[in-house]
């Protein structure tokens, strides 16, 4: 199974990496630091894997994203697993190249462009696709005409929970549009990782006992879906501690996902 990993370079990523490595797929890991993702090939390798290939990528721009999409495309005729598990959460407000704000951009709309760059090979391979979220997602108001929140109050709790509700989202709405493709998507969990580092909420977090749970738990959960019948038994589904969790009003509306997808399109395609 050939096997795309976003954000591979610590945390979830890097743990489902070598989980999987170790289960014999082939892995193709993502990331923005050549030196982080090197680390993680070799612990793969070491782990009793093969030697994942590497492909370095900053989500903060779709010009990167473009490049990965034909490099994967060039490189491997079929793709089994895409991971969508990359992101970001950062205190200020920051706009990327491309014009967008940056939880949006590299949370939503970078795994949304990659994705449907790969819509056809996706489609050949009978895929997986698992995008890590969160229930952040639950108290979310996402509004697809303001997604960057230009037009209302930014914080950055608020705006990376419409970044996790995007995630469901699309997720519903992928699998809805496309049934050759499996989609899911999951809570990790509070997770101990470097994720957020500037956060002070997410360092208090991490000085509770018993709270942060280790990487290997939240990547045991992308390892599930990514290996296990209930990633292609329940196209669109969204999973808390590998069972499928019953969906809020909102994060099951289809109209909003429709609505989603048509602003993503706009947003990634102009």
């Amino acid at each position: 199974m050939i096997c795309v990993i976003t954000g591979a370079g610590g945390g979830i990523g890097a743990a489902a990496s070598v989980e999987l490595a170790t289960r014999g797929h082939h892995l193709v890991l993502v990331g923005r630091d050549q030196a982080k993702l090197d680390r993680v090939a070799d612990r793969a390798q070491a782990a009793g894997g093969s030697r994942p290939d590497i492909l370095t990528c900053d989500y903060a721009s779709f010009a990167e994203v473009r490049e990965l999409a034909a490099e994967l495309l060039r490189r491997y005729e079929r793709i089994d697993l895409l991971a969508n598990n990359a992101g970001v959460l950062v205190p200020k407000r920051q706009t990327t190249v491309d014009g967008h704000e940056l939880i949006m951009q590299v949370n939503h709309l970078s795994p949304f462009l990659l994705t449907t760059l790969l819509l056809d090979r996706l489609r050949e391979s009978r895929a997986r696709v698992v995008t890590t979220t969160s229930a952040a997602a639950k108290s979310a108001r996402l509004n697809p005409d303001d997604l960057d929140r230009t037009r209302r109050w930014w914080n950055a709790w608020l705006q990376y929970g419409d970044t996790k509700l995007a995630n469901v989202l699309f997720t519903a709405e992928l699998a809805r549009r496309e049934k050759d493709i499996y989609p899911t998507c999951f809570h990790p969990g509070i997770i101990r990782t470097n994720f957020a580092p500037d956060m002070l909420y997410m360092k208090f977090l991490m000085l509770v006992p018993g709270v942060g749970r280790p990487p290997e738990e939240g990547a045991g959960r992308l390892v599930h879906l990514a290996t296990h019948a209930d990633g292609t038994a329940h196209p669109g589904g969204y999973f808390e501690k590998n069972a499928v969790h019953r969906l809020s009003a909102r994060m099951s509306d289809p109209d909003l996902a429709r609505r989603l997808w048509i602003a993503s399109q706009n947003a990634t395609y102009a």
